[in-house]
């Protein structure tokens, strides 16, 4: 609650209220900070445009699973009493300089990201509804995986918001994919990195198991940041990385070169963007 804040990029004291103004970035070295599902509706989309569906969706226990003394179900209130929102993802409609779009935020502090059941089932009903209204799709991923507390469940989400990925592909709907930090496990292994279009801000890690695990099965060495977004666009796994500020702007961009020729509702074919640029930005 000071005024200043020692950056977990460069190690450099700033104040607080600049990296805040900032967009929650370092002002000196452009370290990204994690931000909440309502920072990035504030920042992203029109003004007062972003309308919540299946707010009500909400886990259960059905394994009556519990570490410790912790139950799962308690674990579960706790995260939504901290966090606001009733599940890891929270799924709408809202606009994006005018253009209308179903659009998926995860929360990495709601039980780290990780995906249940009702996570999946909220991703493929965005995708429903986005071929239903003719909408594109533009999620924004951050999870450590799978819940492990849902078991199989949890694991069986990987396949179908996989399958709804590809009924979206069917009915020709643009999806982006915007990988933060963290985004790991079956989410990245799923529907995270199956976008038209997937990209990252700047320094999200990214994969599917940890650095630590790897090292251990094949008894080697890996080299330093192999995980982060910068990385991974030097050795073709991302199409972007573009940084908090510019992300709007370069979404906007992206929608209308996916959207082609097609027509889609709330879309209207504004004078030509500049070109759009497949790399990183510097």
């Amino acid at each position: 609650d000071g005024l200043w804040i020692k950056c977990d990029g460069c190690g450099q004291t700033v104040f607080k209220s600049e990296v805040e103004e900032n967009l929650r970035v370092c002002p000196l070295c452009g370290y990204h900070y994690r931000i909440t599902v309502a920072e990035r509706i504030r920042l992203v989309f029109d003004p007062e445009s972003f309308q919540e569906t299946r707010a009500e969706l909400a886990s259960t226990d059905p394994l009556g699973f519990s570490v410790g003394k912790e139950t799962y179900a308690k674990r579960l209130q706790r995260a939504r009493e901290t966090s606001g929102n009733s599940e890891a993802m929270v799924t709408g409609f809202a606009t994006l300089e005018g253009m209308r779009l179903a659009a998926g935020i995860m929360d990495p502090d709601f039980i780290m990201g990780s995906m249940g059941a009702v996570v999946g089932e909220k991703f493929c009903l965005l995708a429903e509804d986005a071929i239903r209204e003719r909408v594109p799709v533009l999620v924004f991923a951050a999870s450590g995986g799978a819940r492990m507390q849902e078991g199989i469940v949890a694991l069986m989400q990987m396949a179908r918001t996989a399958e709804a990925v590809a009924r979206l592909n069917e009915a020709s709907i643009p999806y982006i994919s915007v990988l933060t930090d963290p985004t790991t496990g079956g989410v990245y292994a799923s529907f995270a990195s199956l976008g038209d279009l997937v990209i990252a801000e700047p320094g999200a890690y990214i994969g599917f198991a940890g650095k630590r695990l790897i090292e251990g099965a094949l008894k080697t060495t890996l080299p330093e940041g192999f995980q982060r977004a910068e990385f991974l666009l030097e050795h073709g796994f991302l199409d972007a990385v573009v940084r908090r500020s510019e992300l709007r702007s370069w979404l906007s961009r992206a929608f209308s070169l996916l959207a082609g020729g097609r027509q889609y509702a709330g879309f209207s074919r504004r004078a030509a963007h500049p070109p759009l640029k497949l790399q990183a930005h510097e």
